[in-house]
């Protein structure tokens, strides 16, 4: 089917869900303008909360896109920590434009192969220096810390603290507390425009968006394929012959542009002999495992989360039409990671969840809701047991997690699908199970993703190219990717010609 990561299903007649991401984009502006894709159907949801934070306590940190409504709900808990968030969000927010401009460039040419490739790196340098003197130490230093030392040393609330440490570890295998978490929260806020990340997604889920990219894509003239499984990629004078499918026909082609992970791609549909064993070597080392898990629910009703009980019927359902954070410390978001780290998934995993239907009531049948919830830290490979073993428990103590704050949960499940990275893997064709084609580590990112020298969308074979996640920038469903390697396809094309 088409989508990859960003696909809707039904998981139970009537109810439709975000298989796995629940949010869509940011998608870069450039992007949406040139493939018209509001002409294409896709209607875009803003839900009203940005984030809603249960607290155990009874108490709910409801934080919002406006940094102002979010430093009211923060005085509730802290106003020492209210007094420095507005300032704060706008240190980070001044740190944007910067960061973007070098998520959304392709890397420079390492080589000195390809003239012009550093300018965009040389406007980013006088970007830099125009910041204020301020900005730039803040930046220069929160590029190095531990995402965990950021708000530590910024907050002193544990959810606020716990909530934003939060972003630098989506999707990834590392702790709050380890080196590069810190860069990381700051590029998704960046690519977000705010460092909550709010959800975004589309009238119909994620795969709405992938099916308005798909009419895009046939109206500029492409032929889309299903089912039709790719066995490998032959070549010929080190450059791209054909696609070979699994049926045995073969597409002849002189350029061919994967969407997969760059280890699918160059090491399983390439022959061995195609490349130099060192490129070979290095790609094994490429790291892909991953630690996500998915939890897909059909509701009865709405649950009822107990910190939201006083508040209006209205305001509830405001706050859980956006992200729900379930993790309350730092030190709770650090075992869950060291879970991993020893090939166990997290006794109390860290939670990202929402409920897509409180904002789009097409997702499920009247007063019924769809809940999507991933968990983190599950490693691909379990060191003791089996994910077929562990599935079960996997998903009761993800379950389990929630009914801390909404005690009804059990008795409103009509229906669960539990997806672990064997299942992402298997399922969505994800080497490793990673959502990200591999993981967003400082060595694995701009000018190495997914190698060092080869981060400019082309692979050692002429004609080949890469545009997936596994390439520059790689966090998220940008379109990023996909318009810096179109760009190093036509260059290309217009020398040949």
């Amino acid at each position: 089917m088409i989508g990859g990561v960003a696909v809707t299903e039904e998981i139970h007649p009537g109810f439709h869900c975000p298989t796995l991401e629940h949010t869509v984009g940011p998608l870069t502006s450039g992007v949406a303008r040139d493939l018209k894709l509001e002409n294409h159907g896709l209607k875009i949801v803003d839900p009203g909360a940005a984030v809603f934070v249960p607290m155990l306590d009874g108490r709910a940190l409801i934080l919002e896109r406006d940094s102002r409504q979010s430093r009211e709900a923060i005085a509730h808990i802290s106003t020492t920590d209210a007094s420095r968030y507005e300032e704060w969000q706008n240190v980070i927010a001044s740190m944007g434009p910067l960061l973007r401009q070098l998520l959304f460039t392709m890397p420079p040419d390492l080589d000195h192969r390809e003239t012009g490739s550093a300018l965009p790196v040389l406007v980013a340098a006088l970007s830099f220096y125009g910041l204020n003197r301020e900005t730039r130490g803040r930046l220069l230093r929160w590029l190095t810390l531990p995402v965990a030392d950021l708000v530590e040393e910024s907050f002193e609330t544990d959810a606020l603290q716990a909530v934003l440490a939060s972003r630098g570890l989506d999707g990834i295998g590392l702790g709050p507390r380890e080196a590069g978490t810190g860069f990381l929260f700051l590029l998704h806020a960046a690519v977000a425009h705010h460092p909550l990340a709010p959800p975004t997604t589309a009238v119909g889920g994620p795969g709405a968006f992938t099916r308005a990219l798909a009419d895009a894509a046939r109206a500029a003239g492409a032929e889309i394929r299903t089912s039709a499984t790719v066995e490998r990629i032959t070549t010929t004078d080190g450059g791209v012959r054909t696609v070979v499918l699994t049926s045995g026909e073969e597409i002849e082609a002189m350029t061919v542009v994967s969407n997969a992970d760059p280890k699918q791609t160059l090491l399983e549909f390439l022959s061995p002999e195609d490349l130099d064993p060192g490129f070979r070597m290095r790609l094994r080392t490429y790291r892909s495992g991953g630690t996500v898990a998915k939890v897909n629910v059909a509701l009865s009703d709405l649950p009822a989360f107990d910190s939201l009980r006083t508040i209006s019927h209205d305001q509830r359902r405001s706050a859980l039409s956006g992200r729900i954070h379930v993790g309350p410390t730092l030190d709770y978001l650090d075992r869950a990671a060291d879970a991993a780290k020893y090939g166990e998934h997290s006794r109390e995993p860290i939670l990202d969840i929402t409920i897509p239907s409180v904002a789009d009531k097409s997702l499920a049948p009247a007063g019924r809701h769809v809940m999507s919830i991933r968990a983190q830290f599950a490693p691909y490979a379990l060191r003791h047991v089996s994910w077929s073993e562990a599935r079960e428990e996997l998903a009761e103590r993800i379950l389990r997690a929630v009914a801390r704050y909404a005690p009804d949960l059990p008795s409103l499940v009509m229906h669960q699908q539990t997806l672990t990275p064997v299942d992402i893997a298997t399922d969505y064709g994800l080497t490793g199970g990673h959502l990200r084609h591999g993981e967003l580590a400082l060595d694995q990112l701009f000018s190495m993703r997914p190698l060092l020298g080869w981060a400019r969308h082309r692979s050692p074979i002429r004609g080949l190219y890469l545009c997936g996640s596994g390439t520059h920038p790689g966090v998220g469903l940008t379109g990023a990717s996909g318009a810096n390697a179109s760009q190093a396809v036509l260059r290309d094309l217009r020398k040949l010609r």
